[in-house]
């Protein structure tokens, strides 16, 4: 059974990297941007909420 589950592992691996491909330089961009925006907003969040806590 677990030989099974390995081989069936490694056929879907290999069939999702048939698929894939590397994003156009618009599109890394547009990913880049989005992350580094939510990391900021969750940074500015955070300092908030600690600054908050410091007051109170």
């Amino acid at each position: 059974m677990g030989r099974l589950n390995i081989a069936y592992w490694i056929s879907e691996t290999r069939r999702i990297l048939r698929l894939t491909r590397k994003p156009k330089k618009s599109e890394f961009q547009e990913t880049a941007r989005v992350c580094a925006i939510g990391i900021i907003l969750l940074g500015v969040m955070g300092f908030t909420v600690f600054l908050i806590s410091r007051i109170i």
